[in-house]
């Protein structure tokens, strides 16, 4: 048998195995998905240390031009989806764009994506929820605070395994319970945003956007850079295509609409912080809530932990549903072992959800994940190079219908936008793309021994 590592997928064949999934998203429910990811605990940390180490309130521009980038990824992702609305997202669209062994690396960089995403937010929720306890008198014993460090005193990070397998719990569910969490979680998210700009408008004093620039264009690209990785959350919304009502409709309004809410959200944050407290002062852990001792407003300050809480359970939330319907579509497609492809009669996958969740809890419990959350950004830029780029080859495709949305000015915005995240990629140090040479030999090496043998495009062509 000749070896094609580069055969494709066929998108009827997805759409067959796909079709016993429940179709229950509309569209509000794609924009919650998204700004669940999108919006965490980033939006009260970010605004303040990128304006004192980079960009002064001129931040405010480097979130404005971060989205501009993500702007141009964001439409090729909603054709893409629009076209092909399976699961599986970037993965999938590698499989029939590019070939099985495109799609393989796609989907082995978002599943690390996914699972450190995940694991890494779960420590931070337990760290959140550690302080509520104290703040009440309540403590658990030290063992149970923190990942294996027998040198420090600490075996298993007890809260992080707990929030994670109550997420699983919750999606085990069904979308439809999972969503009314997940919808009001959102709103009172945003509700808690709102009360600081609210608030902090009060507060601002128009000398402290004085220079506006002080570390001058160089320094808005800089940060640009930086603040780019918050808003990559929003492909997870692509991986929910096989569930939602009316895709070809749908998809383009949770992708595009949850970049623009996003943006308006961080920039809002941002002028308000900035005006607030001059930008040399936000160089502190959390400068949204010290912002608001200043100016004693520490009310404030205590309901954005709880914001933090909730940011957190959504994207965790969020994070888990698509990474369990990307473990879904390798199964699925035999790359994977068969019984993780499975979906049970409520129209979930079960399998994918239940492995995937024990995976991260045990991650986030017993590993102290810094040193790798950095292979999140080259993980999410690879798939947005992909799909970008991957808008041509669709276009050049007389076997997959159209959608209901196509990307403005074809070529030029498709290969822009996969230009600009190679070009974000360049940003990243060596240590990370040490990491992550390791990881993709490693699922090389699965995908030789296993998946090409197993694959089912190989089963239809014996």
């Amino acid at each position: 048998m000749k070896l094609n590592p580069f055969r494709k997928e066929s998108l009827k064949r997805y759409l067959g195995t796909d079709k016993h999934f429940a179709k229950t998203l509309g569209a509000f429910d794609l924009l919650t998905i998204g700004i669940g990811a999108v919006i965490g605990t980033g939006i009260f940390i970010l605004p303040g240390t990128v304006a004192a180490k980079e960009a002064g309130p001129g931040v405010t521009l480097s979130f404005l031009v971060a989205a501009l980038v993500c702007t141009l990824a964001s439409m090729c992702y909603a054709e893409l989806s629009s076209s092909i609305p399976v699961a599986g997202s970037a993965y999938s669209y590698g499989n029939i764009l590019y070939g099985e062994v495109i799609g393989w690396i796609l989907g082995w960089a978002l599943i690390l994506e996914y699972m450190l995403s995940v694991a890494a937010v779960s420590a931070g929720w337990a760290s959140y929820f550690n302080s509520l306890l104290h703040s009440f008198g309540l403590h658990i014993p030290h063992n149970f605070e923190g990942p294996f460090d027998p040198l420090n005193g600490t075996y298993l990070n007890l809260w992080a395994v707990i929030s994670v397998l109550l997420i699983g719990i919750l999606l085990s569910r069904g979308m439809k319970t999972s969503m009314k969490f997940n919808n009001a979680a959102v709103l009172i998210k945003i509700a808690i945003i709102f009360i600081f700009i609210g608030v902090g408008l009060f507060f601002i004093k128009p000398k402290n956007y004085q220079p506006f620039t002080p570390y001058g264009t160089t320094g808005v690209l800089r940060g640009a850079t930086t603040v780019f990785f918050a808003f990559l959350g929003f492909d997870v919304v692509s991986s929910s295509a096989a569930e939602v009502k009316n895709p070809k409709k749908n998809m383009p309004i949770g992708i595009i609409g949850t970049l623009i809410v996003a943006a308006l959200l961080y920039m809002g944050v941002s002028v308000v912080l900035t005006g607030m407290v001059n930008y040399k002062q936000l160089d502190v852990a959390n400068p949204v809530a010290y912002a608001l001792k200043l100016v004693n407003q520490g009310w404030v300050a205590d309901l954005l932990s709880i914001g933090a809480i909730v940011g957190m359970s959504t994207m965790m939330l969020t994070m888990i549903y698509s990474s369990s319907r990307l473990i879904y579509s390798i199964g699925r497609d035999g790359l994977l072992p068969n019984f993780l492809g499975k979906i049970d009669k409520h129209g979930l996958p079960e399998n994918a959800l239940w492995i995937l969740t024990i995976v991260i809890a045990l991650m986030g419990g017993l590993f102290s994940l810094e040193e790798l959350t950095s292979l999140v950004s080259i993980g999410t830029l690879l798939a947005f190079t992909f799909v970008s780029f991957g808008v041509i080859l669709l276009r050049r495709r007389k076997d997959i219908p159209e959608g209901d949305f196509k990307v403005p000015f074809y070529p030029i915005i498709p290969i822009l936008s996969g230009l600009a995240c190679i070009g974000m990629m360049c940003f990243l140090s060596v240590k990370t793309y040490i990491f992550a040479g390791i990881w993709f030999l490693f699922g090389l090496f699965i995908y030789c021994v296993y998946g090409y043998k197993h694959s089912k495009i190989s089963k239809r062509n014996n």
